[in-house]
């Protein structure tokens, strides 16, 4: 990879955290509850598979007894939600990673144990939801593996609204992801985890390798290194 440690760690700096953004509503717990019991009966008792595209691979928020690699078709990994908060700032927002509708995307499904199966749905609300707008970026899809179909959760899948930027090129994407930072984090640090993560199980996504090559080169140039050393 041409992004390193030693590059995103160029990227991050200290950032306070703005708090919630105010046009934006709170789940409160009692529908944090009813959104949980929701999903779970739509499961229909069967295995709970959550399909990870982000940084549900690398920091997953549930218990996984078992994962497996699968293949979305239809969707496609985008950088195309911004962000004023976590990786991103209301000086220099950033861009959160997505699926959006088109193409066919490689991802890593975990099958959460069946123990307090609400209980880890209710975390993974909490963390990847958090606002009744955003509640619709959740849904279930039908994920191809070597055994056949599952159907699986899957969160920010077909984000709507005023943060959705589509078909942004992917230079323009680097430019942002290189230069964004939040209180959690910058928007390289996430890029390199996830293109790590999915390489260390086999997955390369050619777009998203192409970005590391871009955003190293970006944060090289921002801080005064000429020329790009590529690891294959």
């Amino acid at each position: 990879m041409a992004l390193t440690d030693e590059l995103v760690s160029l990227s991050l700096r200290p950032e306070l955290d703005p708090g919630p953004e105010p046009h934006r509503t709170p789940l409160t717990e009692m529908e944090t509850e009813m959104f949980a019991r929701r999903l779970l009966q739509e499961s229909d008792g069967a295995p709970l598979w959550v399909f990870a595209c982000g940084s549900l691979i690398w920091k997953p928020d549930f218990d996984a007894v078992e994962w497996q690699r699968g293949a979305a078709r239809g969707w496609h990994r985008s950088f195309c939600l911004k962000m004023t908060r976590w990786r991103g700032s209301r000086a220099q927002p950033g861009l959160m990673m997505a699926l959006d509708r088109g193409g066919r995307r490689n991802g890593i499904l975990y099958r959460l144990a069946d123990g307090d199966r609400l209980g880890q749905i209710r975390r993974l609300i909490r963390r990847e939801v958090g606002t009744i707008e955003d509640a619709a970026t959740v849904r279930w899809i039908r994920v191809e593996t070597a055994h056949g179909f599952v159907r699986a959760l899957v969160f920010w899948a077909g984000p709507k609204g005023e943060r959705v930027s589509r078909k942004l090129p992917l230079e323009t994407v680097a430019a942002v992801l290189a230069r964004a930072c939040g209180h959690m984090g910058s928007c390289a640090e996430y890029l390199y985890l996830t293109v790590k993560h999915l390489e260390e199980r086999g997955i390369r996504d050619r777009n998203l390798w192409r970005l590391q090559e871009l955003v190293a080169a970006e944060l090289l140039s921002i801080h005064g290194f000429s020329g790009v050393t590529q690891s294959r």
